[in-house]
């Protein structure tokens, strides 16, 4: 019960007061100067409901996307890590802890990168983790000190370049984000859909009884607001904000191994 009540407070932001005051105090007004409208009901759902809906549900398949692209750099580099214990023939050797340390230096840049928007830090920080995938590439290449063939190396590059493959994804999937301009334009309407239809629930006041009359304009504020609140929570899958975030823990990286 507390997580559901922890998930349905995180839609719930200054954005839902101020847009349900607007809403309240202008169909007050539009009531006491008897300003009325009837506007159809399907108007929110074309112009507002419709595309965000349609971001939320682009943003869930952008956050899909990483997690696939995540898990297969996890498998990669578990795969590489088992590669530096389990193959080589001379056990004389620290490959396997070498390998270790640095995947979870790659893993821990790669997560202080995605919580952060694109900006200078951001480019010295890539810089850093071609870096880190450089030094994993030589790593490998140092297996053939102890008694790995050709072949087999070979085949570990490749896991190297499926890393850089999933890391370049998660990254592409990070910086090119839902269309900004249709979310500009929804929350372009969001905020002045109270005023517009101040009139359209001025003109329904008496279907309600006393004191229930500012019920609608406060319900459509809220569920446009929370949808907008969804969305915005979904858009960045990596930045440990919203609840569906993806996380990415250093530590359970090899703890099991």
């Amino acid at each position: 019960m507390k997580k559901i009540l922890r998930s349905f407070l995180l839609i719930i932001n200054y954005k839902t007061l101020i847009v349900t005051t607007l809403s309240v105090v202008c169909t007050y007004f539009c009531i006491e100067y008897q300003l009325t409208a009837k506007f159809p009901d399907m108007l929110v759902g074309v112009a507002i409901v419709f595309p965000v809906v349609f971001s939320i549900g682009s943003a869930y398949n952008r956050r899909e996307t990483a997690l696939q692209r995540l898990s297969d750099f996890k498998g990669h580099a578990i795969a590489i890590y088992f590669a530096t214990r389990d193959w080589p023939g001379n056990t004389a050797h620290n490959l396997s802890k070498e390998c270790k340390n640095l995947m979870m230096d790659i893993v821990e840049l790669m997560k202080n990168m995605f919580k952060t928007s694109h900006d200078e830090d951001w480019k010295k920080n890539e810089q850093k983790m071609y870096e880190k995938f450089s030094e994993l590439s030589i790593l490998t290449m140092r297996l053939r000190e102890v008694g790995v063939q050709s072949g087999e190396i070979s085949r570990v590059s490749q896991y190297v370049s499926k890393m850089i493959i999933a890391f370049d994804n998660m990254k592409i999937i990070h910086n090119y984000r839902t269309p900004v301009t249709l979310r500009a334009y929804s929350k372009v309407f969001i905020y002045i859909f109270p005023i517009i239809y101040g009139p359209y629930f001025a003109s329904s006041f008496h279907d309600f009884s006393a004191q229930l009359e500012y019920v609608m304009p406060i319900l459509y504020s809220f569920i446009l607001v929370s949808l907008d609140n969804i969305q915005d929570h979904l858009e960045n899958p990596f930045d440990d904000v919203g609840e569906d975030d993806i996380r990415i823990d250093t530590e359970d990286l090899f703890s099991k191994l």
